[in-house]
């Protein structure tokens, strides 16, 4: 139960895509989450949400159309099973888009040569999936440290 509750998204803000004459209008939902395992970087992920009267009472099927762009929001220290890359393609975020069988889901991965997170949506479904997905990248740079103040400095 904590570990799903971690997987879910804050929603900052939607806009309206398509009128319907009954029931919420299509829209395109903004939403941020803090992964799980990284303190540090935070996800935005905008996706597709239908409305109508199935989206209201909750049959409706979104499709697979989103769009993630993560940064880091603070210091970021890695554990060393996400450095080792055993946690490569672990799930940081779900989000269920129909009432059966078809979920939005965020993964992550490490690229150890750039010192980079990058993290993938997709959507999944039981039968058949979809192969639209998008891809970010959070670089983990390393800053060099400021120089001492020198004699000359003011």
């Amino acid at each position: 139960m904590l570990f799903s509750s971690l997987l879910q998204g804050e929603e900052l803000g939607q806009v309206s895509t398509k009128f319907r004459v009954v029931g919420p209008n299509d829209k395109i939902i903004i939403e941020a989450f803090d992964d799980p395992a990284v303190p540090g970087v935070t996800c935005y992920l905008s996706r597709a949400k239908t409305g109508g009267v199935g989206g209201a009472i909750g049959i409706a099927e979104d499709t697979s159309d989103a769009s993630i762009a993560c940064r880091q929001t603070g210091p970021v220290k890695l554990a060393t099973d996400i450095l080792n890359k055993s946690r490569d393609g672990e799930e940081v975020f779900k989000q269920r888009t129909s009432i059966l069988f078809k979920t939005m889901q965020v993964v992550r991965f490490y690229d150890e040569k750039r010192n980079t997170l990058v993290y993938m949506t997709y959507s999944d479904k039981l039968v058949d999936g979809s192969p639209k997905n998008s891809i970010t990248a959070v670089p983990l740079y390393r800053p060099a440290p400021l120089p001492a103040p020198g004699p000359d400095s003011q």
